[in-house]
């Protein structure tokens, strides 16, 4: 199922504006997500170029094969090292992502922020609090053990990010004894 990435979509009206859009074209899909869609087929070559005619007239912009690979590789590789590293990054995530991609950090920031609507050190934000919430579902290290696994400069500064994003302390979570992780597709 081919996957479209549209820049420009950042609220929920822009779903239903490509939705229409898709429809009055009578293309089929299975999603449409804020930055995305998910066709059922790849459409022809006058079907995609009435697509990305109509979607522009709406403000939005189909964005090419190459700029969306970027996107799916930079999640790929913080997902990797966020979630299935167990070792500290030894070096910061701007410079990990510019060497494992080969492209500027500023191009790939922007691109990012202008495709899935974050940064992506939000984007890094909301993964570690994941692995986070894992690590503390799980009871597998301390705060300050998870800490230094996710290169926090400190227990206290992870809370603070913790709670910002969870509306909870690890502590109340971790006596809450709830599992609320989000799916990784989610963030």
């Amino acid at each position: 199922m081919p996957l479209i990435y549209v820049k420009n979509m950042v609220c929920p009206r822009c779903i239903a504006s490509v939705k229409e859009v898709l429809n009055r074209l009578q293309l089929p899909y299975s999603t449409v997500e804020l930055g995305k869609i998910v066709l059922d087929s790849h459409p022809e070559f006058p079907q995609k170029k009435q697509l990305a005619e109509s979607l522009e007239a709406r403000g939005f912009e189909l964005l090419e094969e190459g700029k969306s690979t970027l996107i799916s590789q930079i999640k790929s590789i913080l997902i990797g090292q966020i979630q299935h590293s167990d070792q500290p990054m030894s070096e910061n995530y701007s410079s990990f992502i510019s060497e494992n991609l080969m492209h500027e950090y500023t191009y790939l920031s922007k691109l990012f922020s202008q495709v899935e609507g974050i940064t992506i050190e939000k984007y890094i934000t909301r993964l570690k609090i994941e692995r986070v919430k894992e690590l503390i579902f799980y009871k597998e290290k301390s705060l300050s053990e998870i800490a230094d696994l996710l290169n926090y400069s400190s227990v206290a500064y992870l809370s603070s990010q913790f709670k910002k994003e969870t509306g909870m302390s690890p502590s109340a979570f971790r006596k809450q004894g709830s599992h609320k992780q989000t799916s990784l597709d989610k963030i």
